[in-house]
């Protein structure tokens, strides 16, 4: 089923893209890997077989996006199966701490970016009866205070997907989301780093004013044990060659968690995170 089948995947620089361009490269895969620098591109091209090709891809412009479009199509011993919509970017804190710029830019990245690639890259993933694969988030299941600008995001590619899904059904296509809980990867790290710069910059009136939630993030990123994006990648490879790829993959405990509590009823949780919150 892999042989002479390609799959574009964006954000390949690091993290799960990483995982996923060097996973799917292993198992048989011609992987074009999306990188925003020659010099990512050139360290991944290290860490893989020859098979692999890293293309510069910014998902937020248009030329660069039918540029590597078009490079593949010109790839014509190796049709493209598969997309892997990974690029992203994730920032963190209450909204009215979050500049709205911020919040623009995030939603450029991880759902305008991921439309734009998917819309360029649709007819020849068409041709071939090709799988789309969004990487969601536990944040895309269920919003915590702090997170509606990473969650609103996540939310969008989710409702994307299940449109989408409908969509391309006619044509034999699959589209699947996953959805990872916390990934040791530099988004992590980043997003991490990102809630603290935001923290030490509010004013000390608001600072005061949510610092129960302060209080609550920092415990709960001391808490968690990010899972490996290896365990994302092999999601992918799952939802990329299964006879019945899933329509949601849960990858990580936070994710599983998120997903149940969601059958809840909305006014229970709330004062269940309250309470947890306020210690």
């Amino acid at each position: 089923m892999i042989e002479n089948k390609s799959v574009l995947i964006t954000g390949a620089s690091s993290g799960i893209g990483k995982a996923c361009a060097l996973h799917l490269d292993k198992i048989g895969f011609k992987v074009f890997a999306g990188v925003r620098k020659n010099e990512d591109g050139e360290k991944i091209s290290q860490l893989a077989s020859g098979k692999l090709t890293p293309v510069l891809l910014d998902v937020t412009k248009g030329e660069s996006i039918t540029d590597t479009v078009n490079l593949i199509n010109s790839q014509t011993d190796f049709p493209l199966f598969g997309l892997v919509n990974n690029a992203g970017i994730s920032i963190s804190g209450v909204l009215e701490v979050t500049p709205v710029e911020e919040f623009r830019k995030i939603l450029e990245v991880n759902v305008l970016g991921l439309h734009a690639v998917t819309r360029a890259a649709l007819s020849l993933l068409r041709k071939n009866k090709g799988r789309i694969v969004n990487i969601g988030s536990a944040a895309s299941l269920f919003s915590l205070p702090g997170g509606s600008s990473y969650s609103a995001s996540k939310f969008a590619v989710r409702a994307i997907t299940d449109s989408l899904r409908l969509e391309v059904r006619p044509f034999g296509m699959t589209v699947s989301l996953i959805a990872p809980g916390a990934i040791k990867t530099e988004i992590w790290t980043k997003a991490d780093e990102y809630r603290k710069k935001m923290q030490q910059n509010i004013s000390p009136e608001l600072s005061d004013a949510y610092k129960m939630f302060k209080v609550a993030a920092d415990r709960l990123h001391e808490d968690i044990q990010p899972s490996s994006p290896l365990e994302v990648a092999k999601s992918v490879e799952h939802a990329l060659t299964s006879k019945k790829p899933k329509i949601l993959y849960l990858v990580g405990g936070e994710a599983k968690r998120a997903y149940w509590i969601n059958k809840f009823p909305r006014s229970f949780v709330d004062k269940m995170i309250m309470k947890e919150i306020q210690g």
